[in-house]
């Protein structure tokens, strides 16, 4: 008989399974560990228990449904939010089933039928070249300001993800300053071209701070990699002195992601091929590109001013005998 506890599968499903067998990226363990230090921690909360006394029918799916609401709920976690917990959970229960067979409890096997929420698909939110120019424009001629303008007009320039740019070392720039190396979803790597104000800022933002090879290119004040939260914190920061110029930002909301967005939609109504800003952005699918377009009303005025409105003039109603019987006996 196997062991039940749920201390020493969770510790062999991170060290042996996760990292050692399938090799998968440090984003991925950060992700599912994030999803279980939170489960844990809402079990101790509800049941009173420690970690390492647990056995895996704790892992019921009541308990996990009740997890998954407390996320919604209590930590105002989105549906998206929600739906990757799950698959974090669903994914563990896999590897559980895979190893005990018909020992794995009923009740933790149940975890498997809770299915995925769906949600509405909002639309991506992006910004003009102006307010583009008016953020970067609000930083300052400080290091931290410096430093922001180039993460952010880096963001802008290559339609990066916020993560694949704070990755960036010194030795991801390539060809003297004039493109860019980053490593995306699937441990695919794509170079991207640079223009040639980004080339200048990032040049004498290496040559200012002397960084190595190995070193950060967009470090914290203590010289370790920015994180994704100090990056959205200074972002904010930026669009508070930007509102005062452009008060329209100030309605917004406006994340580090957006400015991919934002590069999408230039690419998009600039008349590039889907097709070419999927290889641009790091898609699997130029079908993740679609929903870019289904967000650009200038294109939907381009489309519809090539087709006429009918013509003719409105009749009047003339309703019969029996539509009026039918309204009179409502």
């Amino acid at each position: 008989m196997m062991t039940l506890e749920l201390a020493p599968w969770l510790q062999r499903y991170f060290t042996e399974y996760l990292s050692a067998q399938r090799n998968v990226s440090p984003a991925t363990v950060t992700a599912y560990r994030d999803t279980f230090r939170l489960l844990l921690s809402y079990l101790r909360k509800t049941d009173r228990r420690r970690s390492h006394t647990l056995s895996l029918e704790v892992l019921t799916s009541d308990t996990v449904l009740r997890f998954l609401d407390h996320l919604e709920h209590q930590r105002g976690n989105t549906i998206r939010t929600r739906n990757a917990r799950l698959a974090a959970i669903r994914a563990f229960v896999h590897y559980l089933s895979d190893w005990l067979g018909p020992e794995l409890p009923v009740c933790v096997a149940r975890i498997l039928a809770i299915p995925f929420k769906r949600y509405v698909q909002a639309m991506s939110g992006f910004l003009s070249r102006q307010e583009v120019e008016a953020i970067l424009c609000a930083t300052t001629d400080t290091w931290t300001g410096r430093r922001d303008h180039l993460l952010f007009l880096l963001l802008y320039n290559t339609g990066a993800r916020i993560s694949e740019v704070l990755a960036l070392r010194v030795m991801d720039i390539g060809a003297g300053g004039k493109q860019v190396q980053v490593l995306g979803k699937g441990r695919k790597r794509r170079s991207l071209p640079l223009w040639r104000q980004t080339q200048r800022r990032l040049r004498r933002w290496i040559r200012e701070n002397r960084f190595g090879p190995e070193s950060p290119l967009l470090p914290n004040r203590f010289g370790q990699r920015l994180t994704r939260a100090g990056a959205a914190y200074q972002l904010q920061q930026l669009v508070q002195r930007a509102s005062a110029k452009m008060p329209a930002l100030q309605q917004r909301h406006i994340s580090p992601h957006t400015f991919r967005h934002s590069m999408a939609m230039g690419l998009l109504e600039g008349g590039i091929a889907t097709e070419v800003i999927a290889l641009f952005l790091g898609h699997e699918s130029p079908k993740t590109t679609h929903h870019y377009m289904e967000a650009s009303l200038a294109m939907k005025k381009q489309a519809l001013e090539k087709v006429s409105p009918p013509k003719g003039k409105r009749g009047s109603f003339q309703p019969d005998d029996a539509l009026l019987r039918f309204l009179e006996n409502l």
